[in-house]
């Protein structure tokens, strides 16, 4: 079945609503796209000051979708991102007050500056969809994105994110310094009045909602892939684990994950058959986090990047 031209055309639309309040993401916002479709999390990695508030936000308002934000600090509880019960005096029972991660779109703000207790809090919520709070599950709503982001500088007082948690991630994104003329545009838009907190005012309107990704999310699993594409990706992921650079290879859990970025990318390429090609372009933000270096190879200066770009030289691609 081919892509439905205005489902894509729709989501396309997304990026250029964003575009009008972020410049120079153009491949995050892609990916954010990806995870959507996937129903998958976004880690964002990146300097201050590279918009990764402001990209999650002008991604809401183009999907019209909510948007909450949470910043992790080291006396975050769990109670305060998932929700708690609150006695009420007048009825004398407990209630459950919502916390925020009842939303479409979760800002979890520097995640790894919140101790392991409350980073897992998080985890349920992820994997199930869902939150328990004395025994009750509350399901939440649909879709639900987790974007995590990170900051690669600063790194007294953290909790580095284990690596079963980074395994819950779809893709990681690292957010670049935006080129000069990107960072020139930036300052015009400023000097021109551009106000980050009035989205409305800058033009981003809704092109699309969570029936377009329901339907968009139907026809990305219909995506058609060949034995020998999948044995592409599983032999990619296998050799990360024979790699003497590497303490810690892909999981299965990761090879699905493969699977499924490149079946969202190729419906956004409008194909109905994945190729080869979409497993080499997702390789890198879905696979990046969850390999991990062995102590000598990072002393030597050897990187997850470089370790996958070797793999993806090496892997014989089927023709």
């Amino acid at each position: 079945m081919a892509p439905s031209v205005e489902l894509r055309s729709a989501l396309a639309g997304v990026r250029t609503e964003v575009g009008k309040a972020v410049v120079g993401q153009d491949s995050a916002v892609t990916s954010l796209l990806i995870a959507l479709l996937c129903t998958g999390h976004v880690l964002l990695e990146g300097v201050p000051g590279v918009a990764k508030t402001l990209l999650v936000r002008a991604l809401g308002q183009s999907l019209d979708l909510s948007t909450k934000r949470v910043q992790f600090t080291p006396d975050l509880m769990p109670g305060d991102v998932t929700g708690s019960l609150v006695y009420d005096a007048r009825t004398a029972q407990f209630s459950f007050r919502e916390g925020p991660v009842f939303t479409n779109l979760l800002l979890a703000d520097e995640i790894n500056r919140t101790p392991p207790k409350t980073q897992a809090s998080l985890l349920e919520a992820m994997e199930e969809r869902q939150v328990s709070v004395d025994g009750t599950p509350r399901p939440l709503p649909d879709p639900f994105l987790v974007i995590a982001t990170q900051n690669p500088v600063e790194q007294e007082g953290t909790y580095p994110l284990p690596e079963a948690q980074l395994d819950r991630f779809l893709l990681k994104v690292v957010l670049p310094v935006p080129e000069r003329e990107q960072e020139i545009e930036v300052l015009a838009r400023h000097a021109a009045g551009f106000d980050p907190r009035d989205l409305h005012a800058a033009g981003v309107r809704p092109v699309a909602g969570s029936a377009e990704l329901a339907a968009a999310r139907a026809e990305v699993r219909q995506v058609q892939v060949a034995p020998e594409v999948l044995g592409y990706a599983v032999d990619l992921c296998r050799a990360t684990r024979r790699s003497p650079s590497l303490s810690l290879g892909v999981s299965p859990r990761g090879a699905t994950a493969l699977l499924a970025t490149s079946r969202a990318w190729a419906w956004l390429s409008g194909r109905s058959y994945v190729t080869p090609d979409d497993v080499k372009a997702l390789a890198h933000p879905t696979l990046r986090h969850r390999v991990q270096l062995r102590p000598e190879a990072e002393l030597e200066g050897v990187t997850a990047e470089s370790v996958l770009t070797s793999v993806l030289a090496t892997v014989p691609v089927p023709r």
